[in-house]
């Protein structure tokens, strides 16, 4: 079964309902050589109908002693296909990471211009 881990809306409940049609049960693990930053959302609408200006991203870093936190899920490949769906409109791309756990996941980080 697929990991997924999350450093930012899909570990909402919300999301993960509209998403995946239920809730996702995970635990907090790292990602390490990354660090948190911030991808400016272009489409005003769309900026004023999540009711932020940014979205959450990371940025490799290449040092060890940068991580996110964030949650690991377990998902079906269905599921993972849903995210695929989901990331896909905001121009974020899934790449297989180790996190901190030792475990593999695929996370999403924004691919675009």
């Amino acid at each position: 079964m697929p990991r997924l881990f999350s450093y930012g809306s899909l570990q909402q409940e919300e999301t993960q309902v509209a998403t995946f049609g239920r809730k996702l049960a995970g635990e907090k693990d790292l990602i390490t050589g990354y660090e948190p930053s911030l991808v400016k959302i272009a489409d005003p609408a769309l900026a004023t109908k999540l009711g932020k200006s940014h979205h959450d991203n990371i940025s490799a870093t290449g040092d060890d002693w940068s991580n996110v936190q964030g949650t690991v899920f377990d998902v079906t490949e269905a599921e993972l296909a849903m995210a695929d769906t989901f990331e896909a409109q905001f121009a974020y791309q899934r790449v297989n990471v180790t996190l901190a756990s030792g475990n593999d996941a695929w996370v999403y980080v924004f691919q675009g211009a």
